[in-house]
C-alpha cells in the first residue's frame, strides 16, 4: 500500500499481508463487540435493579454514577458529621468517667474517714455520774461503814450503772463524780441524827474516791452556786464529747435545774443523752422537762430529806429575866419562834431539810433561827425590834459596821410564814427586778409593805456577803459582820460568819466551815 501511495507498483504477493491484517482487524473488532454487548447485557440488569426507570445507554450509565456518586457523597457528610458526634460522646463520656472516678475516691476516702471517725467515738465510750451530794444522800447504812462503806457505795453505783449499758457494758467505763460540802453536810445528818460522827462521813468520801480512779468524792466548801456550776459546766463539757455515752445528774431535789435543762433540749439530740439520777422523788418543774428519770434507792440512795431534829432548847442561850430584843443574824432564814410564855416547856425546831438549807435557788440557805420570847404586854402591838449593836468600839474591817434596822415582829412573823415557792425573793424586792424572771422559784408579784421589806433586809442579812469587809457595793443586801453577838456571845444556832466577822472574845457556838 505504500508503494501505490508513493506511485509503485505492487505485486499481488505483496497484497495478501494487508488482507490477512484486514481480516484480523475486523475478527478482533467483532470479538470486542461481543464482549462488550456480553458486558452491556450484564450491567443493564444491575441498573435496572436499582434504578428501573432507567433506559440503558452510554448517558444513562454516566448519570447513575454521578447519581450514586452524589448519594455517596451525602452519605459520607452524614458519617463524618456522626463521626464527630462519636467523636465528642467519647470525650465527654472519657470526662465524665473521670470526673466520676474522682468523686468515688472522694467518697471511699470519706467513707474511710467517717468510720475511723465512728471508730474512735466508740473507741471509748463513758458514761459520767454527775451528783449533788449535798441533797443526793447515800443510805446512812454505807456511810456509817466509813471508808469500806465508801468503796461498796462506789461499786454498787457502777454495777447499777452498767446494767443499764445492756450488751455493752464490757466496753464502757463509768466515771462519777459527788460534789458536796462535807462539813455541813456532817452537821446537818447529825442534827438529822442519821450519823453518829462526823468523820464517818470523811472516811466514806475517801473511800468512795480511792474506790475506782474514776470515781472522786469532791469537797467544795461552802456556797450552793459551787456545786452547781461545776455540774452544770461538767454536762457542757462532756455532752461535747462524743465518747460520753450519758450524763447521769444526781439533781432530782433541785428545781433550778430545769431552765438548764431547758436549754439543753433544745437540741433533741441531747434528750437522749441525760438522765436524773432519783434519790429524794423529781420535782415537778425537772419531770415537765422529759428527762429520763432513774432510780436505785433499792440499792444506795434515801429518799427523804434531811431534816433538823435537834431540841429547840438546846439552840437557845439562857433565858434572860427581861426581853431586850430580838437578835439574828442574815440568811434567808425560815425563823420559827417558841411558845410567847417564858415558862413554856422545851419546844422541838421545826423540821426544816437540809437541801432547802442549802440549795434553795436565790436566796441563801434556810435555817431554824430562835427568837427570844417577848414580854406579855409585847404582844398587842407590833413591836419595833432593833438588831442587837456589836461591842461599842469594835471595827470589823475597811466597811465597818452594818446600819441597825429596826424589825417589826408582825412584819418578820408574816415574812417567816411563807414556805417553798411561796416565799419572797430576796433580789427582786431588795435590788430590783430579779435577773432569773420566770425562772425564779420564789414569789415576784406580792407588794409588801414597808415593814415586811425591812423584816426582808433583816432575814436577808443574817447571810454573810461573799466580799465581806472588802465589799465595795454600797447598796449590798448581805451582811459584812455577825448581827448576833449579844453579851460577848454568838445566840445564832448555826451561824454562818467566820470567827474574824465576829468582835473579839465573842464566845461561838458552831464555826462555818
Amino acid at each position: 500500500m505504500d508503494g501505490l501511495l508513493n506511485g509503485q507498483a505492487v505485486s499481488p504477493t505483496a497484497a495478501l499481508p494487508l488482507s490477512s491484517s484486514m481480516t484480523d482487524f475486523v475478527r478482533r473488532y467483532q470479538s470486542l463487540s461481543a464482549h462488550r454487548d456480553s458486558q452491556e447485557e450484564l450491567i443493564k440488569p444491575c441498573c435496572h435493579h436499582f434504578i428501573p426507570s432507567l433506559t440503558f445507554g452510554p448517558q444513562d450509565l454516566i448519570v447513575y454514577s454521578e447519581t450514586m456518586e452524589s448519594s455517596l457523597r451525602a452519605e459520607n457528610t452524614s458519617l463524618m458529621s456522626r463521626l464527630r458526634d462519636a467523636e465528642l460522646d467519647l470525650e465527654d463520656a472519657t470526662r465524665s468517667r473521670r470526673e466520676l472516678q474522682q468523686q468515688i475516691q472522694q467518697l471511699e476516702a470519706y467513707s474511710e474517714a467517717v468510720l475511723q471517725d465512728r471508730s474512735l467515738k466508740n473507741s471509748n465510750p463513758y458514761v459520767t455520774v454527775l451528783i449533788d451530794g449535798d441533797c443526793l444522800l447515800f443510805k446512812e447504812a454505807l456511810i456509817g461503814q466509813g471508808i469500806e462503806g465508801g468503796k461498796k457505795a462506789a461499786y454498787t453505783l457502777r454495777a447499777a450503772i452498767l446494767e443499764q449499758c445492756g450488751s455493752h457494758a464490757g466496753s464502757v467505763e463509768v466515771i462519777a463524780k459527788v460534789y458536796a460540802n462535807l462539813t455541813g453536810l456532817a452537821r446537818a445528818m447529825r442534827r438529822d441524827g442519821c450519823l453518829s460522827s462526823e468523820s464517818d462521813l470523811k472516811d466514806f468520801s475517801l473511800g468512795f474516791t480511792q474506790a475506782k480512779a474514776s470515781f472522786d468524792f469532791v469537797d467544795v466548801g461552802h456556797g450552793k452556786e459551787r456545786a452547781d456550776n461545776k455540774i452544770m459546766e461538767r454536762t457542757k463539757w462532756h455532752l461535747r464529747n462524743s465518747n460520753c455515752k450519758q450524763v447521769i445528774l444526781g439533781i432530782s431535789h433541785d428545781a433550778g435545774y430545769a431552765p438548764f435543762l431547758d436549754e439543753l433540749f433544745q437540741d433533741p439530740s441531747l434528750r437522749i443523752r441525760v438522765t436524773v439520777l432519783e434519790g429524794y422523788p423529781t420535782v415537778r418543774e425537772l419531770v415537765a422537762t422529759g428527762v429520763n428519770i432513774l432510780n436505785l434507792n433499792d440499792r444506795l440512795f434515801r429518799s427523804e430529806k434531811l431534816v433538823d431534829r435537834a431540841p429547840l432548847e438546846s439552840c437557845l442561850p439562857p433565858a434572860p429575866s427581861e426581853v431586850k430584843g430580838t437578835t439574828a443574824s442574815v440568811t434567808s432564814a425560815s425563823i420559827s419562834t417558841p411558845s410567847r410564855s417564858v415558862a413554856s416547856p422545851p419546844m422541838q425546831a421545826p423540821a426544816t431539810t437540809y437541801a432547802r438549807a442549802i440549795k434553795n435557788a436565790t436566796p441563801p440557805p434556810q435555817i431554824t433561827l430562835p427568837i427570844q420570847p417577848k414580854p406579855a404586854a409585847a404582844q398587842a402591838r407590833p413591836s419595833q425590834q432593833p438588831q442587837s449593836k456589836p461591842t461599842t468600839g469594835w471595827n470589823p474591817g475597811p466597811r465597818g459596821l452594818d446600819p441597825p434596822l429596826q424589825v417589826s415582829q408582825a412584819a418578820l412573823d408574816a415574812v417567816k410564814k411563807r414556805r417553798d415557792n411561796n416565799k419572797l425573793c430576796n433580789n427582786h424586792y431588795l435590788r430590783g427586778p430579779c435577773t432569773k424572771g420566770d425562772a425564779c422559784m420564789f414569789e415576784h408579784r406580792y407588794k409588801p409593805t414597808k415593814e415586811e421589806l425591812v423584816a426582808i433586809a433583816f432575814l436577808t442579812r443574817l447571810n454573810p456577803c461573799s466580799k465581806g469587809q472588802e465589799c465595795e457595793v454600797v447598796d449590798c443586801i448581805y451582811g459584812h459582820h455577825c448581827p448576833s453577838v449579844r453579851d460577848g456571845a454568838c445566840t445564832h444556832p448555826f451561824c454562818k460568819f467566820a470567827k474574824e466577822d465576829h468582835p473579839p472574845g465573842t464566845r461561838l457556838r458552831v464555826l462555818r466551815s
